[in-house]
């Protein structure tokens, strides 16, 4: 089978679809033929070698942790699917960019009637990343809240989220992308220098809430508007949110099967809209981080094995 792989830390160009042996399932374990997996930024930063301490690589080193398929192959003892079943779900072992994967079981749940492969296979990371940072600042029907990067994967999905709870939601995004935000009823409010007076006006002067999907100080920029630190959460500056007290709820903190079914069910019914940027074949995964890592549009980058 064909799988993504790179043997060092480097750029783009050290991405490599090879022939490997195609895995079998063990006990409580699935074969999953693949039928999209969504890329990410932290997959960039891993092969990069950025995140080597946190995360780091075994050579040759697989990829890819969302995907959504159908069961071609059951190990024993496992609960729930059978061969044949159209699954969406996740692996940690790096191995979704792939033709065929093994995950368990208890990693994958069904795909809900009229739920698109691609947003199926791209919803792991960035869903269940945007619902822990959800969470973690907690956004009632009196709150108003600014989310950093709101047209990325994981900020178009906060931004819902957020809304969903009766919240003001402003975003902070690139301006081709403010008709997204407005159309979502999201406040859109252009990034960059200047951000902090842009918030103030939008907001009328208050902010309770902040949700940083971006990095790049917006840490001390929600310090900065006087939100209070237990209600601000980043996924990207840790070091920032150690040294104000904010909170760091990311993907570790959602990540299960019954949140991914919540909001593949909420997707299905049209209730949370995963944008797809673009999809691409397997063999053009290098196309795919180029497109991810220039951030042309807003959205998830999909691959398809």
């Amino acid at each position: 089978m064909k799988a993504v792989r790179f043997h060092e830390y480097g750029g783009i160009g050290v991405l490599r679809v090879e022939d490997v042996e195609r895995p079998v399932p063990g006990p409580g374990q699935v074969l999953v033929e693949v039928r999209a997996a969504g890329i990410q930024p932290g997959e960039v930063m891993i092969r990069e070698g950025a995140r080597h301490r946190r995360w780091p690589a075994v050579f040759p080193s697989g990829q890819g942790s969302d995907l959504a398929g159908v069961v071609v192959e059951a190990g024993p003892e496992v609960r729930g699917f059978a061969v044949g079943d159209e699954v969406l779900g996740f692996t940690h072992r790096r191995a979704s960019h792939a033709e065929f994967v093994v995950v368990d079981d208890v990693h994958l749940v069904a795909r809900p009637e009229g739920l698109p492969w691609d947003v199926a296979g791209a919803l792991y990371v960035a869903g269940t990343t945007a619902y822990a940072t959800v969470f973690a600042v907690d956004p009632g029907p009196s709150d108003t809240v600014v989310v950093s990067g709101a047209a990325g994967g994981v900020g178009a999905l906060a931004v819902q989220l957020a809304h969903r709870r009766g919240a003001t939601v402003i975003g902070l995004a690139a301006e081709r992308n403010h008709p997204w935000l407005r159309d979502h009823g999201v406040v859109p409010v252009a990034y960059g220098q200047g951000a902090a007076e842009r918030v103030r006006q939008a907001s009328g002067g208050a902010v309770d809430a902040f949700i940083d999907t971006y990095g790049d100080g917006y840490v001390d920029l929600a310090v900065e508007l006087g939100v209070r630190p237990e209600r601000i959460n980043t996924i990207r500056d840790w070091q920032a949110a150690a040294r104000v007290g904010a909170r760091t709820y990311g993907e570790g903190a959602a990540a299960s099967a019954v949140v991914l079914g919540e909001l593949a069910r909420l997707a299905a019914r049209g209730e949370l809209d995963v944008p797809i940027a673009a999809t691409y074949p397997l063999a053009r995964v290098q196309d795919a981080f180029r497109d991810l890592e220039g951030h042309h549009a807003p959205g998830k980058v999909v691959l398809h094995p």
